[in-house]
């Protein structure tokens, strides 16, 4: 395992050409979730969404190939950008929006906004504005898995900026402790708000931070959809067998701000260029795809099915209505 685990380092851990029906659905959904987000950054710019707003553009491989190595009943839960990850859990987009527009036909009845939906039927255990709380959470639901004896994963996401928040490390300490399964993924997309991870983390390899607990990290070219699966699939299989927790360091990049107000002076226009044409997620799916034969007419297809899906999704955001007063007074208490 660990000579594979250093293969899905080094982006080689493929041995046989790429499934072509495997990787048009991670075309297809990594092509979701850019729309998606292109269309939220839309409606924020005229004033249909209020708050935050945190888009996912140019991480989409991350989650979309972490999603293609999980089964039935592993959980996911993230910090606040996290619209792609309601997107590939299998949530529906029109709700999500509706939920962005803080409409009653949203996933939290127009309450919650960006960073609190929740899905029981996807497994989706939410985007958490506290930085690096959830990590704490998502190994809450690992402790679940195993006193239940199940062979559930629990995916938990979290940026390099929460990586040294210290609840991070308690996490990683009781998760090794117990040998629970729960895959913790640091999305790393260079920038943590506007600080950059070599100005703020001591550490030169986050993948190695769960090392002082025996806990086996990788980094991944997390711009590659099959890298990432590989990766993954490596990572939850161990998981599953009660080897403890798995740390997968996700190098990946973001091309918009840290939110919809962030300008990103803090970074070059020609370094968001060059990992636009030559990094981006999407552009190395299709060129793969062309590669295995697949022409124009297929990704025309797809492209119309996801703008006519985005565009519904806007369309019911709009035309649902804003939550009751009563709504106020719901889910806020659970009777025991």
């Amino acid at each position: 395992m660990a000579q594979a685990a250093e293969k899905t380092k080094r982006g080689k851990a493929r041995d046989t050409a790429p499934d072509k029906d495997l990787l048009l659905r991670a075309y297809h959904d990594m092509l979701l979730i850019r729309r998606f987000e292109e269309k939220a950054g839309q409606l924020y710019g005229m004033g249909l969404i209020g708050g935050f707003c945190h888009l996912y553009i140019g991480q989409e491989a991350v989650v979309v190939g972490m999603q293609l190595a999980t089964g039935e009943g592993d959980q996911v839960i993230t910090s606040y950008r996290d619209h792609g990850h309601m997107l590939a859990t299998g949530m529906d987009p029109r709700g999500v929006m509706a939920e962005l527009t803080g409409r009653a036909g949203g996933y939290s009845h127009g309450k919650g906004g960006s960073m609190h939906m929740f899905s029981k039927k996807t497994h989706f255990f939410g985007g958490h504005g506290i930085v690096g709380a959830q990590v704490s959470l998502g190994t809450g639901l690992a402790f679940s898995n195993w006193y239940r004896g199940n062979d559930r994963v629990s995916l938990t996401y979290f940026g390099e900026g929460a990586s040294n928040q210290g609840q991070v490390y308690e996490s990683f300490n009781l998760a090794a402790l117990m040998k629970l399964p729960v895959v913790f993924v640091i999305e790393n997309n260079k920038y943590g708000m506007g600080t950059s991870v070599d100005r703020a983390s001591a550490s030169r390899d986050l993948s190695k931070n769960g090392a002082p607990w025996g806990i086996t990290g990788v980094q991944v070219d997390g711009m590659d959809v099959l890298a990432v699966k590989a990766a993954a699939e490596i990572a939850v299989a161990a998981c599953r067998a009660g080897k403890g927790p798995y740390l997968l360091e996700m190098k990946t990049y973001r091309y918009r701000g840290h939110s919809m107000s962030d300008p990103a002076r803090y970074r070059t226009r020609e370094e968001v260029q060059m990992m636009r044409t030559q990094h981006d997620c999407i552009e190395g799916a299709r060129h793969a795809l062309e590669g295995l034969g697949v022409d124009e007419t297929v990704f025309k297809q797809i492209d119309d099915e996801v703008k006519a899906r985005v565009q519904e999704a806007a369309d019911f955001a709009q035309a649902s209505p804003e939550p009751d007063p009563a709504e106020l007074y719901t889910d806020v208490l659970v009777e025991g």
